[in-house]
């Protein structure tokens, strides 16, 4: 059974098609690389050199740069817990779909 089939018989996507959608949640791949990146470029800063703090006229670029890199990442990260991704209901793909496909036919 396709979760098109699926979606049809119970008005609800299949399950996998409703792991799918959260899975590949773009603020999840967002959010995953700001974080793991801020981490990086944190731990950097905190072990910027004379030379680099002189380079940058005695601002920590490093470490700045990585705080925010970090708040933007837990910030898609949230946003994701408190809304995460719902799939599209049957309603909404049988209206984003193309004429003559929605009639209950096998495809």
């Amino acid at each position: 059974m396709s979760d098109h089939d699926h979606q049809h018989r119970t008005g609800e996507p299949a399950p996998e098609s409703a792991t799918a959608a959260r899975l590949f949640d773009v603020r999840r791949i967002i959010g995953g690389l700001f974080v793991v990146y801020g981490v990086i470029v944190t731990l950097a800063g905190f072990t910027a050199s004379d030379a680099d703090l002189a380079k940058a006229q005695g601002i920590n670029i490093n470490l700045w740069t990585g705080l925010g890199m970090l708040a933007l990442g837990l910030f898609f990260l949230v946003w994701l817990k408190l809304r995460p991704a719902l799939p599209p209901t049957a309603a909404e793909l049988d209206e984003a779909a193309p004429a003559g496909t929605s009639d209950g036919s096998a495809h």
